[in-house]
């Protein structure tokens, strides 16, 4: 992986989260709490899920940020700015940063090192995981869900191109 294949993926995962959280708003304060009996119990909870892995992967990564709450006002207020972060960060990449070497603890306490391309690569793809829940979700409560694919997103940035 290169820094602008990172700049690329992170930026995909922002532009599928915008257009999933923009679907999202169509639904009702109750629906997004019902119990959906997968992922993490309902939409707003699998879509505070992805926030708070994009976070935690952040704050370990980067730099410290507030923990954000699971409210559906993250979703459209605090997660925008944590994907402008995560962009900014990629954006100052180089080929050898991606490379280099990354301790951290995990959520069992036990202590981890892969390279920071790894990192990158697993919070595109947790994300993506979790997204496709949440499209099934939202086609269960009878909306249609938001082209994500990765080719949709290089399609977009084609036409933009043109």
């Amino acid at each position: 992986m290169t820094a602008a294949d990172a700049q690329t993926h992170l930026r995909y995962s922002e532009w599928a989260s915008r257009k999933l959280v923009e679907a999202a708003r169509a639904v009702s304060p109750q629906d997004l709490d019902k119990p959906a009996g997968i992922s993490h119990g309902s939409l707003l909870g699998t879509l505070n899920h992805i926030v708070f892995a994009d976070w935690i992967w952040y704050t370990r990564v980067v730099a410290p940020m507030e923990k954000p709450a699971a409210t559906f006002e993250t979703l459209e207020k605090m997660w925008p700015t944590l994907h402008e972060k995560w962009i900014a960060w990629a954006d100052g990449l180089t080929d050898a940063g991606l490379r280099r070497e990354f301790t951290y603890k995990g959520m069992d306490g036990l202590e981890y090192r892969n390279p920071v391309w790894q990192i990158v690569l697993h919070v595109v793809n947790h994300a993506t995981l979790h997204r496709g829940q949440a499209m099934g979700m939202l086609r269960q409560m009878g909306i249609a869900p938001p082209h994500t694919d990765l080719l949709y997103y290089y399609r977009e940035l084609a036409a933009a191109k043109d």
